[in-house]
């Protein structure tokens, strides 16, 4: 198997273009984005709720456990 050169690249960035269509190609950019990053974060073990920025700031203003979590 070689490697993908750039007529190669150019060929499916065409059929890319074609099937999406000039408007729609931002969109499709974005959403590919967000879902590598989405991907990246679930593989390292990240979450959108970190516990302990929530227990570092429960200890700093003096929340409980109930106020902090919907902040």
């Amino acid at each position: 198997m070689g490697q993908v050169g750039w007529p190669q690249l150019l060929i499916v960035l065409v059929i890319v273009l074609l099937v999406f269509g000039a408007k729609r190609l931002p969109e499709v950019g974005r959403s590919l984005g967000s879902g590598m990053r989405e991907f990246k974060d679930g593989v390292k073990g990240l979450d959108d709720t970190d516990d302990t920025t929530v227990s570092q700031r429960q200890l700093t203003d003096g929340e409980d456990a109930d106020t902090a979590g919907r902040s």
